[in-house]
């Protein structure tokens, strides 16, 4: 799976995962189950999960027989685990890789569990070290979008969470979050 082995702990920080230690820390069932608790069950019963291990390597603990794959939570503040369509995926190596998103391809994330970044407005940024950060609620995330509505807030750092936002505005990398509370 080249696109999977591309992914690093650095890259999935900004969207609230750097999964540097989970698997010394969390059995592989746990790790699974986490990851599962980003979707509805018919997704994320049926979807791939992976683990990152502490060098970035990808570890695929289930195969799946759908378009989504899952990933368990990292070990920052609040609880990241997220399921992400094909389009999403291809999205967020596009992001990782600091190119351009592919067009055309619409994708779909769940991060039901909630999920944390270090901004709504740098899609690069990084927390800083021992940083508390903003809680998002229970959301799906909708990428790549041939163009994003006009009438959704683009509120630069301070989103109001209750309502659906553009997270990374006017960069490549803008998208919907939509909270499902």
């Amino acid at each position: 799976m080249r696109l999977l082995s591309m992914y690093s702990m650095a890259a999935f920080a900004g969207l609230g995962l750097s999964t540097a230690v989970l698997a010394a820390d969390m059995s592989d069932d746990e790790l699974i189950e986490n990851a599962m608790s980003a979707a509805p069950d018919a997704v994320a019963s049926a979807a791939t999960i992976i683990a990152i291990d502490e060098n970035g390597e990808v570890r695929t603990l289930r195969e799946g027989t759908n378009n989504f794959t899952c990933l368990p939570d990292d070990p920052g503040p609040g609880n990241n685990p997220m399921c992400l369509d094909q389009n999403a995926m291809a999205w967020a190596e596009a992001w990782m890789n600091k190119t351009e998103p592919p067009k055309g391809k619409v994708g779909f994330g769940y991060m039901l569990a909630g999920g944390a970044t270090p901004s709504n407005v740098d899609p690069f940024a990084e927390a800083p070290e021992g940083a508390e950060l903003e809680q998002e609620p229970p959301h799906v995330m909708l990428f790549a979008l041939p163009e994003l509505p006009a009438d959704y807030p683009q509120p630069g750092d301070t989103p109001d969470r209750s309502q659906p936002w553009v997270m990374w505005a006017g960069t490549p990398y803008e998208h919907l979050m939509i909270p499902v509370e």
